[in-house]
């Protein structure tokens, strides 16, 4: 029994040995590094000498209630802002980003399709470009004598000021629609809210200016997820396709009922990936509007940049990078839990039942 146990003994220590440097280095450069923004969160220290040096005031969680308290006067109302603004972008990047993927993985993978290797670059290539050269591009084709107003303005639309256009879609939709004149909204939503902001701030919508910003955003991570579909498509036998179609499906009842049930671990990683990265956005905001034009492109990730480096609030900023991580860990569970495979759990708890009852029966027969 001595020798297994020294040979399994050998063995851990063995496998601790090899993957030692990688643990040393995600240490010192993940785990730390977290760890002292975690400590800043609840001091004053304004970015200058250590954060651990004697005269580093300790203030609780003050940051946090700052953030979200009843007292957090501006700081509190710009953090709801770029809530708000962030929630209507990965609300709609979210969804039509893996729309398109799925509608470009679908085009690609047609048996008929020539050239498949210039359209998976040419789809591809916006992912792999600097976001910040796409992001100077858009500057200048929705500037407002740019590509994309001239051509509205070929056809007798009169194209806004994307980048200075701070009115929400939701407030113009419904001022088009006749439900409301966004100049003198309504009083029950004007003049109520919660957390900072009324109702009529809520309910705004994604800005003009931020809606460039998804239209950028979609193109160009397009393309990543595209790949993963498209690799999770070509796993599909062919022979459950054919299958369904003797038995009498048809394309849309294939996709339906084969296609999407077997692209489910794979619509799960790009819907994780893209609400992690939604809620992390900043570069392109940094490059394009810088929170404006009146906070409606602000962003949890830009304000707490802005609140270090302009502000020097090194604490606040580090509060908002932590906010803004559970409200990710929030999200990414409840998705884990909404796309959680219902069947397999079912299978389980069968599995555990049997056991029980077995378990039952040859204790009743031992007695």
């Amino acid at each position: 029994m001595s020798k297994p146990r020294s040979i399994r003994r050998g063995q851990a220590l063995a496998g601790w040995t090899f993957v030692s440097p990688t643990l040393v280095v995600l240490g010192l450069f993940l785990v730390v590094p977290v760890l002292m923004a975690l400590w800043v969160s609840f001091t004053d220290w304004n970015g200058r000498g250590s954060p651990f040096a004697p005269g580093i005031g300790f203030v609780g969680a003050d940051n946090y209630r700052e953030l979200v308290g009843e007292q957090g006067g501006l700081t509190r109302s710009d953090f709801m802002t770029s809530l708000r603004n962030n929630f209507f972008y990965v609300l709609l990047v979210v969804p039509l980003q893996t729309a398109f993927a799925l509608f470009l993985a679908l085009v690609l993978n047609q048996r008929m399709l020539r050239a498949v290797g210039f359209f998976r670059t040419a789809f591809y290539f916006p992912s792999v470009v600097s976001s910040v050269a796409i992001s100077l591009v858009f500057l200048f084709l929705f500037s407002g004598g740019g590509v994309i107003n001239s051509m509205l303005d070929a056809i007798g639309v009169d194209g806004p000021t994307w980048f200075n256009d701070s009115r929400g879609l939701l407030h113009l939709v419904g001022d088009g629609l006749g439900l409301w004149n966004a100049s003198d909204p309504p009083g029950a939503l004007a003049d109520n809210g919660v957390l900072g902001l009324t109702w009529w701030q809520w309910l705004a919508g994604p800005s003009v200016a931020l809606s460039v910003i998804i239209m950028l955003v979609i193109w160009t991570t397009a393309g990543t997820f595209m790949l993963m579909f498209l690799a999770a498509l070509q796993d599909l036998p062919l022979e459950v396709e054919e299958a369904a179609r003797i038995d009498g499906a048809g394309s849309w009842g294939v996709f339906r009922n084969v296609t999407l049930p077997h692209l489910k671990p794979t619509m799960l990683l790009v819907t994780t990936l893209g609400l992690i990265g939604t809620w992390q956005v900043f570069d392109q905001v940094y490059v394009m509007t810088q929170g404006g034009p009146g906070k409606s492109t602000l962003t949890p990730a830009y304000l707490s940049y802005s609140y270090a480096f302009d502000n020097q609030k090194w604490g606040i900023a580090a509060a908002m990078a932590f906010v803004l991580f559970l409200i990710i860990f929030a999200m990414t569970s409840l998705q884990r839990f909404l796309f959680r495979d219902k069947d397999a759990i079912a299978t389980k708890r069968a599995e555990k039942r049997s056991k029980r009852d077995r378990a039952r029966v040859t204790a009743g027969g031992a007695a």
